[in-house]
């Protein structure tokens, strides 16, 4: 299975698995459609989110406010929105893990 990303205007959309409290932060490839990562930070006011974030922009090269949570902000499966990227740039970054 694929990751699906949807281009739009100046950035893309796809989803995201979190796993929450992991050893380390990092993108463990794909789950299901999505892209699976772990966060060491725990599911509490909004460290995990945070985290997710942070992760996605310093992989991807830009900035942690380039990164939009859309939906699941309390579930591990999010949507997010990455300004910025091209769906090249996503692909690239699941055919490392």
């Amino acid at each position: 299975m694929s990751l699906q990303i949807d281009e739009e205007k100046g950035g893309c959309v796809f989803h995201v698995r979190v796993q929450p409290r992991g050893r380390r932060n990092e993108i463990a490839g794909l789950h299901g459609g999505a892209l699976k990562m772990w966060v060491t930070a725990p599911p509490v006011e909004g460290k995990a989110n945070q985290a997710v974030q942070e992760l996605l922009a310093k992989q991807l090269g830009v900035s942690p406010s380039s990164v939009e949570i859309l939906t699941g902000h309390t579930s591990r499966q999010k949507r997010v929105r990455v300004t910025g990227v091209s769906a090249e740039a996503i692909r690239a970054l699941v055919e490392k893990t």
